[in-house]
């Protein structure tokens, strides 16, 4: 009697019909766990009209690589210093490369910061802010999608995985040493193929997992000094020594590689005189 009620439709446990009312299709009057319930009933979204409709889920698996290029005119160069390292360090980056070069006119560092890439647009304006009273002179976001390459390298992968496995079984079947040495020789090409492309999808993965952000930041220190300026007297005179010393040594070396020809002339010179002291005076 009570298997029949049950496939009649009748059921007198609270915990069925609430499984029941949130099952997925496909499940039917199946038992599930009070925990599972409670998960498939978190995602269920309640309309005002009293609907449900599905959250949709973000797509994780995006291979992204973000780019920034900012360049500033600081007022203090010290300070705007510091501050990028506070930046990067409580934005989970670090400092790639750094190059500071140091003129008369302005002092000058360039750097290349890796941040993760959720916390790209927040660097950027960090950044772009520095102090609030420095200049921002250019500021450009580039952005690749890699994620076509990575699934492709991926399928590649896998594809050469099969194909080694296939040599190693000829490889067991190999019968002498020529075919063995063949066999080896094409297993070692495939493996060296896997790594190249898995070093390529651990590149693509780390770039698109660390955006790269290059800012060149300078504080002009002296404005009457311009990098363009003309040069001084003192410096045409230095230049043009240092140029005339060139061509004289320049000339030195030409004469000394045409000596045979000196040789020859002095010969030509030597038998002219001969030859006029040879011939006859005339009475």
């Amino acid at each position: 009697m009570i298997l029949s009620c049950n496939e009649g439709g009748y059921s007198t446990n609270a915990k069925d019909e609430s499984a029941t009312q949130f099952a997925p299709p496909g499940i039917g009057n199946s038992y599930m766990p009070e925990d599972s319930t409670f998960q498939v009933s978190q995602n269920v979204d309640q309309s005002p009209t009293g609907t449900q409709q599905a959250t949709p889920n973000e797509d994780w698996n995006k291979k992204i690589i973000r780019n920034g290029t900012i360049t500033l005119e600081v007022k203090d160069y010290s300070k705007y210093y510091q501050l990028i390292g506070e930046i990067v360090k409580r934005e989970g980056g670090y400092i790639a490369q750094e190059d500071q070069q140091h003129s008369e006119y302005k002092l000058e560092n360039k750097i290349v910061l890796k941040v993760p890439v959720a916390r790209f647009e927040e660097t950027m304006t960090l950044v772009s802010n520095g102090t609030g009273n420095d200049e921002v002179k250019e500021k450009k976001i580039t952005s690749e999608d890699v994620t076509g390459e990575v699934v492709d390298t991926k399928s590649r992968i896998e594809a050469k995985k099969e194909v080694r496995l296939r040599y190693l079984d000829l490889l067991k079947q190999a019968k002498n040493m020529n075919d063995i040495l063949q066999v080896q020789t094409e297993i070692n090409e495939i493996q060296e193929q896997m790594e190249m492309a898995s070093g390529r999808v651990n590149y693509l993965n780390h770039a698109s997992a660390f955006s790269t952000i290059t800012l060149t930041f300078y504080q002009i220190l002296n404005p009457g000094a311009s990098d363009q300026k003309e040069p001084s007297f003192s410096t045409k005179i230095l230049d043009a020594f240092l140029s005339g010393w060139q061509f004289i040594k320049a000339l030195i070396v030409g004469l000394v590689s045409i000596w045979p020809m000196f040789f020859l002339m002095f010969g030509l010179w030597l038998a002219f005189r001969r030859w006029k002291l040879s011939r006859p005076k005339s009475t």
